[in-house]
């Protein structure tokens, strides 16, 4: 190691300091997904962020994603995957599947790469303890708008019971959650994972939430990376068009989330190695931080 890189990593930890301070102690919910999900090189550095983050005194729950991960098992039993309004379509043999893989091979795989790197991570679903009580989700007909889609075990948040979380955290474990519910009568439902993430920030009162896309963040109407944006100005862009598609339900969940007293929320690029410790642990970030006018 040279000395000008040696002291290039001495003003990064520097630059840390004051961030590992202000947030000591403090909930961050993360919700993983996109290539980082994916690719091997970003799973391992994805687990050790979040060790790091855990070492240097943050509490971070991660809830993550699997799209592809079960579109791939559907495929494999012969299955056609169906997508109703962005949703999919989940009878009861797909719902058999969708938690063979969320409950199963994905979450078992992130905490035991949590754990390789030093941590201690519990993967759960909302099935634990009750946890996440769920209903199922009925979507308009946008052709018949007095009619209602049946999209089957496709659920929506009722509630969150913090309880199993707080417990884990006061052993210094690291919660590792699949986004399934569970209905009155024990009945389970596949829940889109970013609206989980953002509804345990909201019931966990997180100091922030945080969305890994497969984008730089969100964009102006040139394409460029906007850094740092209120309620407002978000507001704005999604009225004008700027944010459209695939970033809009991102969006509000994040929007939901700061509305809801969880500080601030951040959309940031997975496909970059180490962009949790960049975002929450330097003065650039990887991503956009959004928050309230009304905060610093």
């Amino acid at each position: 190691m040279t000395l000008n890189s040696a002291a290039n990593k001495a003003n990064i930890l520097a630059e840390a300091l004051p961030y590992i301070r202000r947030f000591h102690d403090k909930t961050i919910v993360i919700k993983y997904g996109g290539n980082a999900m994916v690719d091997e090189k970003l799973k391992h550095g994805f687990a050790r962020d979040v060790v790091l983050l855990k070492l240097v005194g943050l509490n971070p729950v991660i809830v993550h994603g699997g799209g592809p991960q079960i579109a791939e098992m559907l495929k494999r039993v012969g299955k056609q995957s169906e997508f109703i309004q962005g949703m999919r379509v989940t009878d009861a043999e797909t719902m058999s599947i969708v938690e063979m893989v969320l409950g199963g091979l994905v979450n078992k795989e992130i905490v035991n790469l949590i754990n390789h790197h030093g941590g201690s991570a519990v993967g759960l679903t909302g099935k634990d303890g009750h946890f996440i009580k769920a209903k199922q989700l009925k979507l308009k007909n946008p052709e018949k708008h007095e009619e209602w889609l049946d999209i089957g075990q496709v659920g929506e948040v009722l509630s969150i019971d913090p309880q199993l979380v707080a417990l884990l955290d006061t052993r210094d474990f690291i919660p590792v959650i699949a986004p399934i519910g569970v209905g009155e009568n024990g009945e389970a439902y596949n829940i889109n994972a970013d609206i989980v993430a953002g509804k345990l920030a909201q019931t966990l009162q997180a100091e922030k939430l945080i969305l890994l896309t497969n984008t730089s963040g969100v964009l102006d109407g040139k394409g460029e990376l906007l850094s740092s944006l209120t309620t407002e100005r978000v507001s704005e862009l999604i009225a004008d068009g700027t944010i459209h598609g695939g970033m809009l339900p991102k969006i509000n969940c994040a929007l939901e989330a700061i509305n809801h007293r969880v500080k601030t929320a951040h959309i940031i690029d997975g496909r970059v190695e180490h962009a949790l410790l960049l975002e929450v642990l330097t003065d650039e970030g990887v991503g956009t931080l959004i928050n309230s006018a009304t905060q610093p």
